[in-house]
């Protein structure tokens, strides 16, 4: 199997340095480059002393034209606004992407579905094979039991995370919606703060929690009037992350274009 060439957006962030780690030590796989914003402090450094290793040879780039002319696939755990300007140069390089990015609005939205038209684009709110999986339980209970079982989804993370809920949450919320057959939108309750009176019956709430150096905690009560059935995972390492984004590059490369998910990626979706 010929090896597979993947570039790094955000390679001097925190996911950026964990995703060029796993690429090195992944069989299969080789570093294409990474790059970071015009400006940022990383721009120019060896990508391997980046990671902590020895050096590669491999400077940090400050934009993604050169490096997509040699990738195969591009892993962007960046910020909305670049995700969505990279989605565009990916299509048009023909190069497959992997998107971790979270908090993008309607219109980045829009350029993300706009890309996949035309390569494929592995789009996930967490990486994680465990919250995947999560994910899948989330929404088989959510089928199985009635909305006399009320759904709270409670995360936390560390405190430079900037949008909330997060990802992972509103993944794990869209799941419980599918279970139940119901939009989420009219049924999602972000916040409680005064009087706010009884809780309705279907609804699905969110509760958060940001300080210190959380990776990341997703709990997902169903919460009956003589049981709680709570689903939960930990995050220990962001390596788990990276892990399954460089899993989701191999699989997508060479896959029609089309917006994928991890549930694709690891053979969770139902039928």
């Amino acid at each position: 199997m010929a090896t597979i060439s993947i570039l790094i957006a955000g390679a001097g962030g925190r996911m950026g340095r964990a995703v060029i780690r796993e690429v090195l030590k992944t069989p299969g796989v080789a570093l294409a480059g990474g790059f970071d914003r015009p400006g940022g402090d990383q721009v120019g450094a060896d990508l391997g002393r980046l990671a902590g290793l020895d050096a590669l040879g491999l400077e940090v780039a400050d934009s993604p034209e050169e490096g997509l002319k040699r990738a195969d696939a591009v892993i962007d755990f960046s910020a909305p606004a670049a995700s969505a300007a990279l989605a565009g140069a990916a299509a048009a390089a023909g190069v497959a992407l992997v998107l971790g990015t979270t908090g993008l609005d309607a219109a980045q939205e829009r350029d993300v579905a706009a890309a996949a038209e035309k390569i494929p684009v592995v789009r996930s709110g967490n990486m994680s094979l465990g919250v995947n999986l999560l994910a899948a339980l989330v929404e088989e209970a959510a089928r199985r039991l009635s909305d006399e079982y009320d759904i709270e989804i409670i995360e936390a993370h560390h405190r430079h995370k900037v949008d909330a809920p997060s990802g992972t949450a509103l993944m794990l919320a869209r799941a419980a919606a599918k279970g139940r057959g119901v939009d989420l939108e009219a049924k999602a309750v972000r916040a409680r703060d005064g009087q706010t009176g009884p809780r309705r019956a279907g609804d699905i709430g969110f509760a958060v929690a940001r300080g210190g150096g959380i990776v990341g905690e997703h709990q997902v009560l169903f919460a009956g009037g003589e049981e709680v059935i709570a689903l939960s995972h930990s995050a220990i390492d962001r390596g788990l992350f990276a892990k399954g984004a460089v899993a989701a590059a191999k699989w997508a490369v060479g896959k029609p274009a089309g917006l994928y998910d991890m549930r694709d990626v690891l053979g969770l979706k139902r039928e």
